[in-house]
């Protein structure tokens, strides 16, 4: 049975997916984004592993909040998907189990393993970076491809998905932005089930002095949250537009 390297355990999440959650917070993440709040899940080293049964035992003692409130257990990191065969094996177990699953992801993983995890899973949470690939590059440190791939895969998903973006002042803050993140994943406009703008804040910056690394935003402002929500309304009334657009042509046909 695989092991992970694990990062933390939150038992009683309330935003990273439906209902009450149980998160497991994997270590390890390609990318190094500019914002980064856990700087210390990076590392692809950890001194704590888990295995899938494990993952099941901690489930299992919290499953009668999951059925009362339509919650479950969340993979998350770190960047979960660069543990695939972990990922599988313990989604077959909470599966059998009747607990719903997530993951929340930067969509850069382990390609090879894409595809049952997305038959498995019930909740995609992805996290957009950036739209543009040389912006994508110089915010995260990597190529946009991968990310891009795991974006086709989920044209074949049929569980609920999730987006979010964090917002950065004078990188993305403008609807110029908007309409071209949303010309990015309109064609997935029937499977989003949530579109969440999250304002860029600068809690994680004494994690970065406890590791001895440099803040890459260090002079960029928190994001205004009013104007945040507002650019967030507006992608989400184009994505419904787009839904009403798809119904229509389906109606005609």
């Amino acid at each position: 049975m695989t092991k992970a390297r694990l990062h933390s355990i939150e038992t009683m999440g309330l935003v990273d997916g439906p209902g009450i959650r149980t998160i497991f917070f994997l270590q390890g993440c390609p990318l190094r984004c500019a914002y980064c709040h856990n700087p210390d899940s990076q590392t692809m080293y950890s001194n704590k592993l888990i295995s899938p049964d494990e993952v099941l035992q901690t489930a299992l003692r919290y499953k009668s909040y999951y059925d009362s409130s339509g919650g479950g257990v969340t993979f998350s990191g770190g960047e979960p998907l660069i543990q695939g065969e972990f990922l599988v094996e313990t989604l077959k177990l909470l599966k059998e189990a009747g607990i719903n699953t997530a993951i929340d992801t930067s969509g850069f993983g382990d390609e090879r393993y894409y595809k049952e995890i997305l038959k498995l899973v019930d909740v995609v949470i992805l996290d957009i970076k950036h739209f543009d690939d040389r912006d994508y590059k110089s915010l995260t440190g990597r190529s946009k491809k991968r990310f891009n791939k795991f974006l086709s895969y989920l044209d074949d998903f049929h569980g609920t998905i999730w987006l979010r973006h964090v917002m950065v002042p004078s990188i993305t803050d403008n609807e110029e932005s908007m309409y071209s993140l949303f010309k990015e994943i309109s064609y997935l406009a029937e499977k989003i089930d949530r579109f969440e703008i999250l304002p860029y804040h600068r809690m994680g910056i004494e994690k970065y002095e406890e590791l001895n690394r440099e803040y890459p935003l260090k002079d960029v402002p928190e994001m205004d949250k009013g104007k945040a929500k507002n650019l967030e309304e507006l992608i989400n009334k184009l994505l419904e537009e787009e839904r009403d657009r798809i119904r229509l042509r389906k109606e005609i046909v």
